[in-house]
């Protein structure tokens, strides 16, 4: 497969969930294209074979999951503003009140897992291994994710009668 090939490939098949998963990580339409960008840019430059479509996809959203956090952390972001704070148009907003608004309000780390389990549809054991934590720190972030949302969207009380 020539260079071509492979980025044609590779952007059809993995170019929206990297934007979906790089727009959880950072809220910004822009930065999650370029996080997309550069993830494709390193799949081209440096080729891998993989056994199963599966375990490219996994090292792909890893790939795009570690990018962000690098994005996250670096100093140049702490020193800049965003485009929205200087006249851009803003990304659409979700409605207040919808789920989607409620998992945007959710921390980082919660919000990637979620994310991963519920709209990729990947298990908790892939959610930890394409985040690098254990698959128990997936198990608590989902419960305590979960138990977040539930406080956003004002839902049932631990508490039942019965």
């Amino acid at each position: 497969m020539n260079l071509n090939e492979r980025a044609e490939y590779l952007a059809e098949t993995y170019a929206d969930a990297i934007l979906r998963l790089s727009y959880t990580y950072l809220k910004n339409t822009h930065d999650a294209q370029d996080v997309c960008q550069t993830v494709f840019v390193k799949l081209l430059a440096e080729p891998r074979e993989f056994d199963t479509a599966d375990h490219e996809r996994a090292y792909i959203l890893r790939m795009a999951a570690n990018a962000c956090k690098d994005l996250l952390k670096s100093p140049w972001r702490k020193r800049t503003c965003g485009l929205d704070a200087c006249g851009e148009i803003p990304a659409p907003e979700a409605v207040d009140g919808s789920l989607l608004a409620a998992v945007e309000r959710l921390p980082t780390h919660y919000r990637a897992v979620i994310y991963l389990y519920y709209y990729e549809g990947y298990q908790t054991a892939e959610i930890g291994q394409i985040l690098n934590v254990p698959t128990a720190t997936v198990h608590t972030r989902l419960a305590r994710g979960r138990a977040k949302l539930r406080e956003l969207l004002g839902g049932c009380d631990d508490e039942r009668t019965v």
